[in-house]
């Protein structure tokens, strides 16, 4: 690893500009796809019931891991490919970018082959609780769709395209699914089958969305005679990525995988809704990532290291800003928004608290994995696999430990039992953090850190006005949520702005300092 040099100004401000306007596309998105999930939580909770929502909740974990998987990493290892093997970067040798794409997909049809085959045969882990219906096998055919559309996001985004990504997250798929939900369950034929047949329509909607862009941007290959040989070393090449990509998605799905399994389809549906709730703010941390990678493997390719570090500290501190905002106005009046969900759902408060303090502490952790999948994959693999077996362990003593502390004193089991992975989940994201930090530290040789004490000026003020508002008779609950929300978001907002937020952070809200033109992450002048 060669030592840290410092970056050239009108680069790094290229960079930093390119950063800044993909991530306020996908805040923007992140918004929009807030509005829209909303409809889908209370159409899943009112009317299909937690019990239903709960076996939902718990054939997606398999699906989606398993998807992911299938993408074999292309998410952020496909710009790397990209940058490095297309000859429109000046390699002779290399392929054209859109067959590099292809070959991608063609082995992601032939993994999620295999998966959809494998989960046919033995379907017992999709439903540890039972199917809603027999029907709820279809969904593992989502598991190519959901590959396929991975990639070509990815693709798209190496082209700074993240307007797609927004319209195929944010407002295809979360709009596709609350409307099918809710067609479907007054369909009575198809109301057992309703949220896994909204789940199928969204996946394939996405997929449709992601292709039209994608092939009006790379049109057909071109010559392109898949090789087994090439197709075998890109998956070996791609075994850290998928690890990590598993790894990553599944400290979000192995508590609901474990709670499948030792608790009541009742707490799987209550715990599910808090997390759809808590994964708002995880969405918001992922809305640099597509436009990160590329701008990471620029920087590596030319050994810029101090300007990755700083691009880390940079985009960490937009994420933990906003992050934080986020978990203040949602957990302080947590009981308020679970309730939304009906009065059963309440016993999750707890929960939600600590899954919205986890993606909280999760931030420092994500971006330093952005650039350790490029420059040490296997240790960030390993790391990973320890924090997930750190999860699982603290998963199983909490659930069994909380439970039985509500059965000695009377207390509700199913609303202790879903506080146990939410705060094995904020534990082991916070170790995980804070080794992944340290680690990148020193293969950088420069700080990384994204804490700052501008963001407890700004948790302050917002914590009294929450706790004011929480603090009025449960008749007047209806005001924690519109006027109680509103209110720790801007006092939240206004101290940081004086407080917290540096001259360049607020590049992120100017649209002008964009360059017209984005550099190619392929350019070598």
């Amino acid at each position: 690893m060669s030592a840290a040099r410092n970056p050239d100004p009108a680069t790094h401000q290229d960079d930093m500009a390119a950063l800044a306007k993909g991530g306020r596309t996908n805040t923007m998105g992140f918004v929009v796809r807030l509005i829209a999930r909303i409809p889908f939580i209370l159409i899943a909770t009112r009317l299909y019931g937690a019990e239903a929502l709960g076996r939902f909740a718990s054939a997606l974990v398999l699906i989606e891991v398993l998807a992911l998987v299938c993408s074999l990493g292309e998410k952020r290892g496909l710009a790397q490919r990209l940058t490095e093997g297309g000859t429109e970067h000046g390699n002779p040798d290399g392929e054209p970018e859109v067959n590099l794409v292809f070959d991608g997909m063609l082995l992601a049809l032939l993994w999620s082959g295999a998966a959809c085959l494998a989960l046919w045969i033995y379907p017992t882990p999709m439903f540890p609780s039972g199917m809603n219906s027999p029907y709820d096998m279809w969904l593992i055919a989502t598991i190519p769709a959901f590959a396929l559309t991975e990639i070509m996001l990815a693709a798209q985004a190496y082209k700074y395209d993240i307007a797609t990504t927004v319209r195929t997250r944010a407002i295809v798929e979360p709009w596709t699914i609350s409307i099918a939900a809710g067609v479907f369950f007054y369909i009575a034929p198809l109301r057992e089958f309703g949220l896994a047949l909204a789940f199928i329509v969204s996946i394939f909607a996405g997929l449709i969305t992601a292709a039209f862009s994608f092939v009006r941007t790379y049109g057909p290959p071109r010559d392109w005679t898949p090789s087994g040989r090439a197709m075998i070393r890109q998956s070996s090449r791609a075994l850290p990525l998928i690890g990590a990509d598993a790894i990553e998605r599944g400290t979000r799905l192995l508590d609901i995988f474990i709670l499948g399994f030792v608790a009541s389809p009742v707490a799987v549906g209550i715990y599910y809704a808090a997390q759809q709730i808590a994964s708002l703010p995880q969405k918001l941390k992922t809305s640099f990532e597509p436009i990160l990678s590329p701008v990471i493997t620029k920087n590596l390719k030319s050994g810029n290291l101090a300007a990755i570090a700083t691009q880390v500290r940079q985009v960490g501190f937009w994420i933990i800003a906003v992050q934080l905002a986020i978990a203040l106005a949602l957990a302080i009046p947590g009981e308020a928004v679970m309730g939304l969900w009906g009065p059963d759902y309440v016993a999750g408060t707890a929960a939600l608290a600590f899954l919205l303090a986890a993606e909280v502490a999760a931030s420092m952790a994500v971006v330093s994995e952005s650039v350790l999948v490029y420059i040490a994959r296997k240790r960030n693999l390993a790391i990973s696999v320890f924090i997930l077996g750190l999860q699982a362990a603290l998963t199983f003593a909490l659930i069994f430990g909380l439970e039985r502390l509500a059965d000695e004193f009377g207390l509700d089991v199913d609303g202790f039992a879903t506080a146990g992975p939410a705060i094995a989940l904020f534990l082991a994201l916070t170790v995980s953090s804070v080794i992944k930090a340290l680690v990148l530290r020193k293969l950088l040789e420069a700080p990384v850190s994204n804490l700052r004490w501008g963001l407890v000026w700004a948790m302050g003020p917002a914590v009294v006005i929450g706790f004011v508002f929480i603090s009025l008779p449960p008749s007047l609950e209806w005001v924690e949520l519109v006027l109680g929300i509103p209110a720790i978001l801007a006092v939240y907002a206004l101290v940081l702005w004086y407080r917290g937020f540096e001259e360049s952070d607020r590049v992120l809200f100017r649209k002008n300092v964009v360059p017209a033109t984005v550099p190619d992450p392929g350019d070598k002048t």
